[in-house]
């Protein structure tokens, strides 16, 4: 499967966020938008990192927002979010964040092709300053080498 389309309405750029909740919410609300997710998704990527602490921060600067698959869930779905100014979340390595990737998946066997997509793309350490510094939705999804739909 790779990574799902990443219409327009799912890229939020140059977003303002005052905390790292605020900043999930933004992913969040980006994916509902798209019709990806219910509010409830939402708000369990923030229960998620409330509970296991930062690991969602998987490299300097990107926070990578999920949560299990689920009824709130109501197709595969993709977001990006680039912060004006970043922000922390609290991990000792790669705070502060400046792009958040939202990644919400319908079925629970095609997660793991999803994530592994998004770590062959992101061990190119050039990726993340190049979504936080991107200025349009097409931009972004050269960047990811992903489709409008």
């Amino acid at each position: 499967m790779g990574l799902p389309p990443l219409p327009d309405q799912a890229v939020v750029l140059g977003a303002s966020a005052s905390s790292w909740r605020d900043a999930l919410r933004t992913a969040g609300g980006a994916l509902v938008t798209s019709g990806a997710t219910t509010d409830a998704y939402t708000d369990a990527m923030v229960d998620m990192v409330e509970e296991h602490g930062p690991y969602i921060v998987i490299s300097p600067g990107l926070a990578f927002a999920h949560a299990r698959p689920g009824a709130s869930v109501l197709r595969d779905g993709l977001a990006v979010v680039t912060l004006a100014e970043p922000v922390a979340f609290g991990h000792p390595h790669n705070d502060p964040v400046s792009v958040v990737l939202g990644l919400a998946v319908a079925e629970v066997g095609t997660h793991l092709e999803s994530i592994g997509a998004i770590a062959n793309l992101f061990n190119d350490a050039s990726v993340t300053g190049r979504l936080a510094a991107a200025t349009t939705p097409d931009q972004v999804r050269t960047i990811m080498g992903v489709t409008n739909a």
